[in-house]
């Protein structure tokens, strides 16, 4: 590639080697704007689980009438998904109670600290001012859809 094809980087100020040449960088850094708009998705997600569990701190999903979710697949077949208890699950954790949390569902709780892995990759990647995207591939995501369907099926049929 010829120097007057060649991509222009423009250094960032400051940026100057010690014999006063200018060092050029490989990528500019995010602006404030590109962070931001990099970090808005798990931001709101954040914010949307410290609400959602405000709300279900003053819920007892163990008792009939309360104004929760319902799982659709459970109405349709009578047979618990792999998420099913989840809700239950996570008012039992903010309340200390974790054999409570096991028995309302183990598998998700299992699942929790890989989740909030990358949760925390997600939002880390955000802060920082890039974008990520978790990439399983067709082994992760086969995986992931085998343990889900042994899930359904061990706790509803075993």
């Amino acid at each position: 590639m010829s120097p007057a094809h060649s991509p222009r980087i423009d250094p960032r100020p400051g940026d100057v080697t010690r014999d006063g040449g200018t060092r050029v960088s490989a990528a500019p850094p995010a602006s404030r704007r590109d962070r931001l708009r990099a970090a808005a998705q798990p931001l709101a997600l954040l914010g949307a689980g410290v609400a959602a569990a405000g709300y279900l701190w003053s819920r007892n999903p163990h008792l009939p009438g309360q104004a929760l979710p319902f799982c659709p697949w459970r109405r349709l077949t009578g047979w618990q998904c792999p998420g099913c208890g989840g809700t239950r699950m996570a008012y039992d954790l903010m309340h200390g109670d974790l054999t409570a949390a096991w028995h309302d569902n183990a598998g998700l709780l299992l699942a929790l600290p890989l989740l909030a892995a990358f949760y925390l990759t997600w939002l880390r990647h955000g802060l920082a001012g890039r974008r990520w995207r978790l990439r399983l591939g067709p082994l992760g995501t086969a995986v992931v859809l085998a343990a889900a369907v042994a899930w359904t099926i061990g706790r509803n049929v075993l």
